[in-house]
């Protein structure tokens, strides 16, 4: 990936953790997904109060963009921390990352930042090896 695409990525992510929507964990999180064809899609995490129905801000952005006829993305920024404060690097969880597969190559980038220059670049395999997929169904 471009540094220019990380930099962008990471932005949004940042830009879109101030929708968060978390009264019962305070952790906000804010993710950015690029697709093939270099659209964003921005997510933010929405609680509930029944917990079972929240939304990771991972899988908002690839709802969102499934929704609207995107299906092969090139890389996800994620950024979080408690009371929306990013002091670390923010993983998504083992959900999203099985979500992220079901439309992503073994290429994919997890850019997980703690600001616009200190960030670290994951592929999907290193993330979740051996993944259930349509190839092992």
């Amino acid at each position: 990936m471009e540094q220019y695409e990380i930099e962008n990525l990471i932005e949004q992510a940042f830009n879109s953790l101030k929708y968060s929507y978390s009264p019962y964990s305070h952790f906000c999180v804010g993710a950015s997904l690029l697709t093939a064809e270099g659209k964003v899609f921005t997510g933010c995490n929405v609680e509930n109060a029944s917990y079972g129905p929240s939304n990771c801000a991972e899988r908002t952005a690839v709802f969102k963009a499934v929704s609207e006829g995107f299906q092969n993305f090139k890389a996800i920024a994620i950024v979080g921390g408690s009371f929306g404060k990013v002091e670390d690097y923010c993983p998504p969880c083992g959900v999203c990352r099985q979500v992220l597969s079901e439309f992503c190559r073994d290429d994919f980038t997890f850019i997980l930042a703690r600001n616009k220059t200190e960030y670290k670049l994951f592929t999907l395999n290193e993330l979740l090896p051996e993944r259930f997929d349509l190839e092992k169904k």
